[in-house]
């Protein structure tokens, strides 16, 4: 897959999603902040927090905090990090067990989103993560006994079956011409992008989507559904944990 482009940033990170240690040139420096020519943090979106880090230079390591989106996807310094000049050469460092486990936990999500719309017919309205837990709503009018641990046998299933995970790069028509490719309630898709980032488990679920995942359903771990939330009328929050 090629890189992806965020600004003047190339989208290390979505063309290789075990990659944690790079080279770059700071283009940008901002108040909170740097720029860099290439990067593989992981900027945030759809649910999934953005990584952590380091950049290494001349002997001086600042620490990676986060990300803001602007006109450039600047990469948050610790408060009294020192900045690297714009120039400067740099190696970054992903923070590999806070990455690794928001892989998990996002593949753990599509999982179980392509469960619930199988056996439930429930669309998601809503998805938030953390490392190792997070909680997914979704349109279920009716919840049927013993549901909590029907999901949890069925997810755990299917991390047993060890499912490949696959990722890819369509046009958009190709894309949506796949069925029930976009499983929210609502298309989160801009309307501006011509390509879309697939995740495809495979015999499962395929959905648009631009996060980082691991490579196969049983690289997850178990998924414990932790509790079951009613958010309203015909709304339930299930909430996970992954364990190992």
């Amino acid at each position: 897959m090629a890189t992806e482009t965020s600004s003047r940033t190339a989208r290390l990170d979505l063309a290789d999603q075990t990659l944690r240690e790079f080279t770059a040139t700071v283009i940008g420096v901002t108040d909170d902040g740097v720029v860099l020519d290439r990067s593989a943090f992981y900027p945030g979106g759809g649910g999934q927090p953005p990584d952590h880090g380091v950049l290494l230079w001349q002997g001086v390591q600042t620490r990676i905090v986060g990300t803001r989106r602007s006109d450039d996807l600047v990469l948050l310094t610790a408060e009294d990090d020192p900045r690297p000049p714009v120039g400067t050469a740099v190696v970054g460092a992903v923070e590999d067990e806070r990455r690794s486990a928001l892989m998990r936990t996002h593949s753990g999500l599509h999982l179980l989103s392509g469960v619930v719309f199988r056996d439930y017919g429930a669309l998601v309205t809503g998805t938030n993560m953390e490392p190792l837990q997070a909680r997914m709503d979704f349109n279920l009018l009716d919840v049927p006994a013993g549901f909590k641990e029907q999901v949890e046998e069925l997810c755990n299933a299917e991390v047993v079956l060890d499912r490949r995970i696959d990722v890819r790069v369509l046009p958009r028509a190709d894309a949506f011409a796949i069925p029930n490719i976009i499983r929210t309630a609502t298309d989160l898709v801009p309307p501006e992008l011509s390509e879309v980032r697939i995740v495809d488990i495979v015999g499962l679920d395929t959905q648009a989507d631009g996060g980082t995942h691991v490579a196969s359903t049983k690289q997850i771990g178990r998924i414990r559904v932790a509790k079951i939330d009613n958010k309203g009328r015909g709304f339930r929050r299930l909430r996970i944990r992954i364990e190992d």
